[in-house]
């Protein structure tokens, strides 16, 4: 599993570059007009962007397959594969023959390095992909290889991470609602353990990229646990968010004091109810300011969270109440339904108003009780713990139910250890 602290603290130490240039600096600013790559599965390319673009490329894909040695990595973790269908006698041991050792992870990062050359297929996927993106925009690097490599390690773990907690049973960061949906002790978890391995080596093949074997799986079990909501209503910008969307483009922003409202979820506490009464207060809450004229958006935002394995989605009940019911035009809200915790409503926020361009260097207004209010005013810790940074800078407290922010571009990062809300 990633050693969490030791993962934010790289991410915190990456951080504190950001916005600091030199002389010989190399890596360019996120674009606000770039579209993500999502290679047809918004879960793979939200966790493991760049193994997204590596797989999405050609001419990168001739170059990876063209090496010997990561060839002969390919060869040998599928023949690991292979030979733990035959092998294995337990369920672990069959996702543990699987993830990428530390060794393998080294490997790829040297051969990489030395692949790396300026102007070719490599070195254009960072510079128009994962520079432009922002998704590891703290990982700092000085140049496009250190990028290419830092993000590389990344998307490695992560595999890692997810294979650890969703085959092998460890704990999630928040184990009351993340948690594996296995008995991992029970004879029929062999079973699925084998058709699950059997499944990746049927779709990986016999000539994959070095990292598929162990990127399949790491999909397989977020499936076979219905764990894929990062592809929840993706992609929101073209389908639920779409009027939204367009709408930015015609607001005249100087009109309004904020750029929108952001209204956090509270979920139910049984899985019959849709919206719980917390989460239709904060919404009369955010409408009061909506219409006099305080922003020309809403963005609602919540996951489906509570109660364990819940289908419903905070945010889309609250758009939906707020449309029907507080008559807010359809171009008004929008949902941002990934977010599991306080600390990510407020950055999945702010990547929503990067990405449809809103102006960044305007406040917005977080709408929601007095007491989430309170907590989110001392949220900062609890941000660098869990995140490594804070995606936000706090204004005025304006009410009980009012507060002000700014959004900060470090919220474009990719976390690695949170798979369903990366």
């Amino acid at each position: 599993m990633i050693n969490r602290s030791l993962y934010k603290y790289i991410l915190l130490a990456a951080a504190l570059y950001v916005g600091v240039g030199s002389a010989d600096a190399q890596i360019a600013a996120p674009s606000a007009t770039y579209k993500l790559v999502s290679g047809n599965d918004w879960v793979k390319a939200k966790n493991y962007y760049l193994l997204t673009l590596l797989e999405q490329d050609k001419a990168v894909g001739a170059l990876l397959n063209g090496d010997a040695e990561l060839a002969s990595l390919a060869r040998k973790k599928v023949d690991a594969l292979n030979r733990s269908l035959g092998e294995c006698k337990d369920a672990l041991c069959l996702p543990g023959q699987i993830k990428l050792s530390t060794e393998e992870i080294s490997l790829v990062s040297a051969r990489l390095s030395a692949l790396y050359k300026a102007g070719n297929a490599l070195d254009k996927l960072v510079r128009e992909h994962l520079m432009a993106s922002g998704t590891y925009i703290n990982l700092k690097a000085k140049t496009p290889a250190e990028l290419l490599i830092k993000a590389w390690e990344q998307d490695a773990a992560a595999v890692n991470h997810t294979i650890e907690v969703y085959a092998e049973g460890k704990k999630p960061n928040y184990p009351q609602i993340d948690s594996i949906s296995f008995d991992i002790k029970r004879k029929s978890y062999y079973t699925l353990m084998y058709d699950c391995s059997s499944e990746v080596a049927q779709e990986t093949g016999d000539k994959p990229l070095f990292f598929q074997p162990a990127l399949n799986a790491a999909l397989t079990y977020l499936e076979v646990n219905e764990r894929r909501n990062a592809a929840d209503h993706e992609p929101m910008a073209t389908t639920a968010n779409r009027a939204a969307a367009e709408h930015v483009k015609l607001v005249k922003w100087a009109s309004y004091p904020y750029s929108h409202i952001l209204v956090p979820g509270a979920g139910p506490d049984n899985l019959t109810t849709p919206l719980s009464g917390e989460g239709m207060l904060r919404c009369k809450f955010a409408a009061r300011q909506y219409f006099a004229g305080q922003a020309p958006f809403v963005v609602v935002s919540g996951g489906a969270v509570h109660s364990f394995k819940t289908k419903y989605h905070e945010a889309v009940e609250m758009r939906r109440y707020m449309i029907n019911t507080l008559h807010l035009p359809v171009h008004a809200v929008i949902i941002e339904p990934h977010a599991r915790h306080t600390t990510t409503n407020l950055r999945n926020d702010v990547r929503i108003a990067f990405r449809y361009g809103m102006p960044m260097a305007k406040p917005a207004l977080i709408v929601t009780d007095k007491y989430q209010n309170d907590f989110i005013m001392n949220m900062d810790k609890r941000c660098m713990t869990e995140m490594g940074f804070v995606p936000y800078k706090l204004g005025k407290r304006l009410s009980d139910t009012a507060l002000e922010f700014y959004p900060v571009i470090t919220a474009l990062q990719i976390d690695a250890d949170e798979p369903m809300d990366p």
